[in-house]
Protein backbone atom coordinates (compact mmCIF):
# COMPACT_ATOMS: atom_id res chain seq x y z
CA UNK A 1 0.00 0.00 0.00
CA UNK A 2 1.16 3.51 -0.71
CA UNK A 3 1.61 6.15 1.95
CA UNK A 4 -1.35 8.02 0.41
CA UNK A 5 -3.61 4.98 0.69
CA UNK A 6 -2.53 4.30 4.27
CA UNK A 7 -3.21 7.88 5.34
CA UNK A 8 -6.61 8.01 3.64
CA UNK A 9 -7.58 4.79 5.37
CA UNK A 10 -6.40 6.20 8.71
CA UNK A 11 -8.38 9.42 8.16
CA UNK A 12 -11.46 7.39 7.25
CA UNK A 13 -11.23 5.44 10.50
CA UNK A 14 -10.68 8.63 12.48
CA UNK A 15 -13.73 10.24 10.85
CA UNK A 16 -15.92 7.51 12.32
CA UNK A 17 -15.08 8.61 15.87
CA UNK A 18 -14.15 12.30 15.52
CA UNK A 19 -16.32 14.45 17.75
CA UNK A 20 -16.11 17.54 15.56
CA UNK A 21 -15.09 18.62 12.07
CA UNK A 22 -12.34 20.70 13.69
CA UNK A 23 -10.95 17.59 15.40
CA UNK A 24 -10.92 15.81 12.07
CA UNK A 25 -9.16 18.69 10.35
CA UNK A 26 -6.60 18.87 13.18
CA UNK A 27 -5.85 15.18 12.74
CA UNK A 28 -5.41 15.57 8.99
CA UNK A 29 -3.06 18.57 9.17
CA UNK A 30 -0.94 17.03 11.91
CA UNK A 31 -0.55 13.67 10.20
CA UNK A 32 0.16 15.21 6.79
CA UNK A 33 2.77 17.51 8.27
CA UNK A 34 4.36 14.67 10.27
CA UNK A 35 4.28 12.10 7.47
CA UNK A 36 4.78 13.91 4.18
CA UNK A 37 8.31 15.33 4.30
CA UNK A 38 7.75 17.99 1.64
CA UNK A 39 4.47 19.23 3.13
CA UNK A 40 6.11 21.96 5.25
CA UNK A 41 2.93 23.83 6.19
CA UNK A 42 -0.53 22.26 6.17
CA UNK A 43 -3.71 24.05 7.14
CA UNK A 44 -7.36 24.64 6.62
CA UNK A 45 -8.96 27.95 5.91
CA UNK A 46 -12.68 28.20 6.70
CA UNK A 47 -15.17 30.70 5.28
CA UNK A 48 -15.52 33.42 7.93
CA UNK A 49 -19.00 33.13 9.44
CA UNK A 50 -19.06 36.87 10.19
CA UNK A 51 -17.94 37.99 6.75
CA UNK A 52 -18.32 35.51 3.89
CA UNK A 53 -15.91 37.52 1.74
CA UNK A 54 -12.98 36.11 3.76
CA UNK A 55 -11.35 32.85 4.66
CA UNK A 56 -10.28 32.52 8.29
CA UNK A 57 -7.34 30.41 9.47
CA UNK A 58 -8.43 27.07 10.90
CA UNK A 59 -6.42 24.09 12.13
CA UNK A 60 -2.85 24.29 10.86
CA UNK A 61 0.67 23.02 11.49
CA UNK A 62 3.94 24.31 10.11
CA UNK A 63 7.02 26.35 10.51
CA UNK A 64 5.88 29.85 9.56
CA UNK A 65 3.17 32.29 10.54
CA UNK A 66 0.33 32.08 8.01
CA UNK A 67 -2.17 34.73 6.99
CA UNK A 68 -4.96 34.91 9.59
CA UNK A 69 -7.57 36.03 7.03
CA UNK A 70 -7.57 35.93 3.26
CA UNK A 71 -10.03 37.75 0.99
CA UNK A 72 -11.84 35.38 -1.38
CA UNK A 73 -10.48 37.33 -4.32
CA UNK A 74 -6.78 37.37 -3.33
CA UNK A 75 -3.91 34.93 -3.62
CA UNK A 76 -3.93 31.27 -4.53
CA UNK A 77 -6.46 30.56 -1.78
CA UNK A 78 -8.76 33.17 -3.27
CA UNK A 79 -8.26 31.68 -6.74
CA UNK A 80 -9.28 28.23 -5.49
CA UNK A 81 -12.25 29.70 -3.60
CA UNK A 82 -13.46 31.72 -6.59
CA UNK A 83 -13.05 28.96 -9.15
CA UNK A 84 -14.14 26.14 -6.79
CA UNK A 85 -11.24 24.17 -8.31
CA UNK A 86 -7.90 22.92 -7.07
CA UNK A 87 -5.00 25.29 -7.63
CA UNK A 88 -1.51 23.79 -7.93
CA UNK A 89 1.49 26.08 -8.34
CA UNK A 90 4.84 24.35 -8.37
CA UNK A 91 6.86 27.57 -8.50
CA UNK A 92 5.08 30.36 -6.62
CA UNK A 93 7.71 32.90 -7.73
CA UNK A 94 6.25 32.62 -11.24
CA UNK A 95 2.61 33.15 -10.25
CA UNK A 96 1.52 36.77 -9.66
CA UNK A 97 -1.48 35.60 -7.59
CA UNK A 98 0.79 34.25 -4.83
CA UNK A 99 0.56 36.12 -1.50
CA UNK A 100 3.78 35.41 0.32
CA UNK A 101 3.46 34.01 3.82
CA UNK A 102 7.12 33.03 3.86
CA UNK A 103 10.02 33.47 1.47
CA UNK A 104 10.79 29.78 2.03
CA UNK A 105 7.63 28.62 0.22
CA UNK A 106 8.26 27.42 -3.33
CA UNK A 107 5.15 25.31 -4.11
CA UNK A 108 1.54 25.42 -2.99
CA UNK A 109 -1.62 23.40 -3.49
CA UNK A 110 -5.06 24.63 -2.45
CA UNK A 111 -8.12 22.37 -2.60
CA UNK A 112 -11.60 23.77 -1.96
CA UNK A 113 -13.86 21.98 0.51
CA UNK A 114 -17.36 22.20 -0.98
CA UNK A 115 -20.31 21.09 1.11
CA UNK A 116 -23.49 20.71 -0.94
CA UNK A 117 -21.86 22.90 -3.62
CA UNK A 118 -21.17 25.69 -1.11
CA UNK A 119 -17.64 26.72 -0.15
CA UNK A 120 -16.96 25.62 3.42
CA UNK A 121 -13.22 26.22 3.26
CA UNK A 122 -9.97 24.90 1.82
CA UNK A 123 -7.03 22.72 2.61
CA UNK A 124 -3.80 24.57 1.83
CA UNK A 125 -0.35 22.94 1.69
CA UNK A 126 2.93 24.77 1.22
CA UNK A 127 6.30 23.25 0.39
CA UNK A 128 9.80 24.67 0.60
CA UNK A 129 10.66 22.80 -2.61
CA UNK A 130 9.88 23.65 -6.24
CA UNK A 131 7.81 21.04 -8.11
CA UNK A 132 6.55 19.25 -5.00
CA UNK A 133 2.99 18.54 -6.09
CA UNK A 134 2.46 15.78 -8.63
CA UNK A 135 -0.87 14.65 -10.06
CA UNK A 136 -0.82 11.91 -7.39
CA UNK A 137 -0.40 14.54 -4.66
CA UNK A 138 -3.30 16.49 -6.12
CA UNK A 139 -5.54 13.42 -6.17
CA UNK A 140 -4.51 12.59 -2.60
CA UNK A 141 -5.15 16.10 -1.21
CA UNK A 142 -8.49 16.21 -3.05
CA UNK A 143 -9.34 12.89 -1.37
CA UNK A 144 -8.48 14.39 2.02
CA UNK A 145 -10.83 17.29 1.28
CA UNK A 146 -13.52 14.81 0.19
CA UNK A 147 -13.25 13.01 3.54
CA UNK A 148 -13.90 16.31 5.33
CA UNK A 149 -16.91 16.91 3.05
CA UNK A 150 -18.28 13.45 3.84
CA UNK A 151 -17.82 14.10 7.55
CA UNK A 152 -19.61 17.47 7.33
CA UNK A 153 -22.49 16.07 5.27
CA UNK A 154 -23.08 13.04 7.50
CA UNK A 155 -25.76 13.62 10.14
CA UNK A 156 -24.46 13.14 13.69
Amino acid sequence: MSKFTDLLKEFGYFAQSARTAEAMMEQIVQRLHDTMTRYNWVGFYIVDKDDHRFLKLGPHVGSFGPHERIPLDKGLCGAAASSRKTVVVNDVARDPRYMSGSELVKSEIVVPVLVKSQLFGEIDINSYFVNTFTSEDQEFVESCAALVVTYLETPR
